[in-house]
This record gives C-alpha cells, sequence and structure tokens, in this order.
C-alpha cells in the first residue's frame, strides 16, 4: 500500500499520523454523552456497546443522533487533517482512528464497532462510495430491521465499488476495515445465524 523512499525517513511521519489518527478516532464520543446526560454507563445498556444503536436503546433519540454525527465526524476530520500530509498519510491517520474506536485506552481497550466512524472515513475519502453505503444500510434496515446485518452488508459493499471507482490503495484500505468491522461484529453474526438477534 505504502511505498516509502526512506523507511528511516518516514518513519516518523508514519507513527505521528498512527498516534494522532487512534486519539481522535478514540474519543468515545457515545459513553461522554450518555454520561453527560445523566444516563450512567452506556456499556451496562443493551449490547454495551458505545455506539450509536445502543444509545438509541436509552429511549434518547437525540442523543443517538449526536453519538451518530460525532462518531461520523471524527472519521471525516482525522482524513481532513491527514489529506493536508499526502494520500498515504491520510490512509494511515483513517487507520489509527479506527484502531482508536476500537480499542480506545480511556476505556480500557473496549469501544465500539465501527460502523459510524467508518462512514466518516469513507465520506472524507469517496463520497458517492460512502452513500452508496449508507443508502444499502437505510435500506437493509428498512426491510430487517437488523442494525447489525445493514452493518455488514453495507461495509462488504464499500471495497467492492472501491476496486471499480477509486483507487487501488483505498480499495486495500477498504478491504481492511470491512475485515475489522466483521471480526467486531462476530457475536452479533452469531445471533443473527442463531435468530435471536435484536432488531431496532
Amino acid at each position: 500500500m505504502i511505498s516509502p523512499i526512506s523507511w528511516e525517513f518516514s518513519y516518523p511521519y508514519i507513527l505521528t499520523a498512527l498516534g494522532c489518527g487512534y486519539l481522535l478516532g478514540s474519543i468515545p464520543f457515545g459513553y461522554l454523552i450518555t454520561r453527560y446526560a445523566g444516563l450512567g454507563d452506556i456499556r451496562s445498556v443493551g449490547s454495551g456497546n458505545i455506539g450509536a444503536t445502543n444509545v438509541l436503546r436509552t429511549g434518547k433519540k437525540h442523543l443517538a443522533a449526536a453519538t451518530l454525527i460525532m462518531d461520523t465526524g471524527k472519521g471525516v476530520l482525522t482524513v481532513l487533517i491527514g489529506s493536508q500530509f499526502g494520500p498515504d498519510i491520510q490512509i494511515i491517520a483513517a487507520f489509527g482512528a479506527l484502531c482508536g474506536h476500537f480499542f480506545p485506552i480511556w476505556l480500557r481497550f473496549k469501544g465500539g464497532k465501527g460502523v459510524a466512524t467508518s462512514l466518516g472515513l469513507m465520506l472524507a475519502l469517496t463520497w458517492p462510495i460512502a452513500l452508496c453505503s449508507l443508502a444499502t444500510w437505510v435500506a437493509v434496515i428498512f426491510l430487517t430491521r437488523y442494525s447489525s446485518l445493514a452493518a455488514l452488508i453495507a461495509s462488504a459493499l464499500a471495497p467492492i465499488l472501491a476496486w471499480y471507482f477509486s483507487t487501488a490503495q483505498i480499495a486495500e484500505f477498504y478491504t481492511i476495515m470491512v475485515c475489522l468491522i466483521w471480526v467486531r461484529h462476530f457475536s452479533n453474526i452469531k445471533r443473527l445465524l442463531s435468530g435471536t438477534e435484536t432488531k431496532i
């Protein structure tokens, strides 16, 4: 994916991009928003996830919307900042943001499932592909009411479209991103197969 001229010259920039992306991605907005609203620890609700879908289970739609917007926003912001230093750096920063959301140091490395943050990354990298994935997510939600199934199908679409309509570098990153999202949804996949997954 990345072919630096000199590793000795490049690695400080790569590590800085990865670290800054991680710190930005690790901000647990769902946890912070619900704490600030007086709802306690969102990890004790529903699936225990810190994402917007689980925040919605508190019955506070405005808090779920705020979580969705801010988790998406940190993905967008990461790529916009990284893009000032070139395409390689923005991809590395984007990967760092994903890792930060999945494994935030502030919550003992137990974070979210990366759907909203991934959407933000895609909006900044390839907005037409992001909108196609978003439309797919909405359609699957409408038909099945399964948020996890919608996330799995919509995310899987992204690298396929990227291979045809974007660069190889972005397609490779989306492939890695989708693999991580699917791994994070392993328990959801088991429940979907067994018919015990919770609907929205």
